[in-house]
């Protein structure tokens, strides 16, 4: 390893974590920084910008958009409130799977935020310690969307994957994922369920309540005897005061109110209906190659890539939604999918440029050394990429980042997808994710606690426990099948 190596790696890592203190659009706008190094004091030839992927992004963040506008999104989340509502207690199982079900569908985890208040809601009324079904459920986005066709961070995987000399396509990468983040879900649920006191027997649940700043469950369940409310909001409600809503800081108890809930109309549920189409149609012409169309490429027929097949498809989607949701396109840029796709997609940018140049300059150093290590001790790659997700806290980015340094390492796709999945969850290593602070300020009861020695949040067990359970999963799935 000489010492060019040691100074562009060093660059690397300095670019990463500027980019990370930064934060959203920084982490590319860093990473443009380090190629251009790179690029004019190292004088290494810049590697190939990640076009296929943010292709891909854009066309699904395009579809995402018209869905939301037209109230898919809405109608998505009223779905998943209703199926948790109906099985209460088991909602530290239920409330997470169904979240992960419609964030795969969706291609998001902002659908998460209105369902934080009706999990509180139900566990709570319930005699349910609120933190165990909020906590899973928060963790498990953070992996979900590398089960989901139309994510971000599926799309960085797809195209570093679904190239020669791998051929490891979406339906393959599902077959991985889908399953290990369903064995983490439900190891998860099942571990958090014992952890911590009953509400009945938490002192300072029931301090609480005699003080007056909560309502005891039986004066909740005498007070509501409607249903949930329904708003237009998308997220979680916020108070005048600039708290969420729920909480009081006068002294005195909440106010005992059903959870807010999107409004679902016609036109939403046909938008969201076609958006759901649109991603049985990519995983079926993924998973079957002869129905895409094929051209004599060198004197063989080969079908269209699915680069190619995903974006055709989410436009001819976002066309769909235009006559069945009939939304108002000069809304589109104000809907939450929009700043938080091209956040994504700019990030993505920057940081995967910077890596493709460093390892295109050093893949012989990579696949001889570390390659070494990774073969020696797998684990190696797991952590790496649960590191770079913990720090940037992009899924889309981790996985530019590490995922071709595994695969040029001489890991198997089927490995290195496996383990990839699973610890995606770094991210919320860190009590510092949206979705941790609005779980927490739902939370009445106190029992969600984003601590305050970075790692003593009430997220972090859950974080590990279904990292571990979803990479060991995942990568027994990966090394014995392909």
């Amino acid at each position: 390893m000489d010492v060019v190596f040691v100074l562009e790696a060093l660059v690397v890592l300095a670019c990463i974590v500027m980019g990370t203190r930064a934060g959203g659009v920084g982490v590319g706008l860093w990473g443009g920084v380090g190629v251009g190094i790179l690029v004019f004091v190292f004088q290494e030839a810049p590697g190939e910008p990640p076009g296929s992927a943010m292709l891909i992004i854009l066309a699904v963040v395009t579809a995402a958009l018209m869905m939301q506008a037209a109230g898919g999104i809405d109608w998505m989340v009223g779905v998943a409130a209703r199926v948790i509502e109906n099985h209460p207690k088991q909602i530290t199982l239920i409330a997470p799977l169904t979240a992960f079900l419609f964030a795969v569908g969706s291609g998001t985890g902002n659908i998460l935020y209105p369902l934080l208040p009706v999990i509180y809601d139900v566990s709570y009324r319930n005699g349910i310690r609120p933190s165990r079904p909020l906590t899973v459920t928060v963790v498990q986005s953070g992996m979900a969307l590398a089960a989901s066709p139309v994510s971000a961070a599926m799309a960085a995987m797809l195209t570093l994957t679904d190239v020669e000399p791998f051929g490891f396509s979406l339906p393959q990468i599902l077959s991985v994922t889908f399953p290990a983040c369903i064995a983490g879900i439900v190891v998860t649920a099942l571990v958090m369920n014992r952890v911590g006191t009953e509400l009945d027997d938490d002192p300072e649940v029931q301090a609480r309540i005699a003080a007056g700043l909560l309502p005891s469950r039986a004066e909740l369940l005498a007070s509501s005897a409607t249903g949930p409310t329904t708003s237009d909001a998308t997220g979680p409600v916020v108070a005048p005061d600039g708290g969420t809503a729920g909480t009081t800081t006068s002294g005195t108890a909440p106010v005992a109110t059903a959870p807010v809930v999107p409004q679902a109309t016609t036109r939403g549920r046909n938008s969201a209906l076609a958006f759901l189409v649109g991603v049985v149609v990519i995983v079926l012409l993924g998973l079957f190659p002869d129905l895409r169309p094929a051209f004599e490429v060198e004197g063989e027929s080969v079908p269209i890539d699915m680069t190619t097949t995903i974006i055709i498809v989410m436009f001819a989607v976002g066309v769909a939604i235009l006559f069945l949701g009939r939304p108002k396109v000069a809304d589109v840029p104000e809907m939450s999918v929009f700043k938080a796709g091209m956040v994504a997609a700019i990030a993505l940018f920057g940081i995967a440029w910077l890596t493709a140049t460093f390892i295109a300059a050093h893949e012989d150093v990579i696949v001889g050394t570390i390659g070494g290590w990774v073969n020696d001790y797998v684990v190696i790659f797991a952590l790496a990429v649960f590191l770079v997700a913990a720090l940037t806290t992009s899924q889309s980015t981790a996985t530019r980042t590490i995922v071709p340094i595994g695969l040029a390492a001489g890991l198997s796709p089927g490995l290195v997808t496996g383990m990839w999945a699973g610890a995606l969850n770094g991210v919320y290593t860190l009590p510092a994710n949206g979705t941790q602070i609005a779980a927490a300020n739902f939370d009445l009861t106190g029992t969600t606690r984003l601590g305050t020695k970075l790692l003593d949040h009430s997220f972090f067990l859950p974080m590990v426990i279904m990292t571990v359970t979803s990479v060991l999963v995942g990568a027994a799935i990966g090394a014995i099948f392909y």
